[in-house]
């Protein structure tokens, strides 16, 4: 077998989801760390917004970024536990073209670690939408940071081996627009 060489990195627009009854702009520190995140991974944020946690206004919202031309992915903060107003998991299920199963798994996986057998309290979930990956986790900036820097951040890295979601992703018009170079 040969050696393939990394794909070089590539950046993908972004949209950055807060889920929440409480939060606002000046309380979103959730959002905020996934948003310098984002940047500091070499990534483009394409839009943040912050909605309560109603199934319709969390769809309403994906929705529009999933039909959008410009988003590659999107990554979702809130919503993910048990509670009568937690409903995030329910708002994306129908969205889903196909599941990405091993991401709320591997999250569990590593957040026990962190906080033991809570973890089963987090509903963590991902999947794909009109060649956007779609990340949900929970409301905690914890949670978020498990989320991102162990398992997100390499999955939307072209470079990452020996596979990763960018080549499963629409490509926008600045991205093929750059291919042609």
């Amino acid at each position: 077998m040969g050696h393939k060489t990394p794909a070089p990195f590539q950046a993908l627009n972004i949209a950055v989801l807060t889920v929440s009854d409480t939060r606002d702009e000046s309380s979103d520190t959730s959002g905020r760390y996934l948003v310098d995140g984002i940047e500091t991974a070499g990534h483009i944020l394409a839009d943040k917004q912050i909605v309560i946690d109603d199934i319709y206004k969390i769809r309403a919202v994906v929705s529009q970024w999933i039909a959008s031309d410009k988003v590659q992915a999107i990554v979702i903060t809130g919503g993910t536990g048990f509670t009568a107003r937690d409903s995030t998991p329910e708002a994306l299920a129908p969205l889903f073209d196909k599941e990405v199963d091993g991401f709320g798994e591997l999250f569990r996986q590593i957040s026990y670690q962190q906080i033991g057998t809570s973890t089963i309290q987090s509903r963590a979930v991902a999947g794909f939408a009109n060649g956007t990956v779609i990340f949900a986790m929970p409301g905690s900036t914890n949670a978020c940071k498990t989320a991102w820097q162990s398992i997100i951040v390499e999955q939307l890295d072209a470079s990452h081996r020996p596979c990763n979601f960018v080549p499963q992703l629409k490509q926008t018009q600045s991205a093929q627009c750059q291919s042609r170079g």
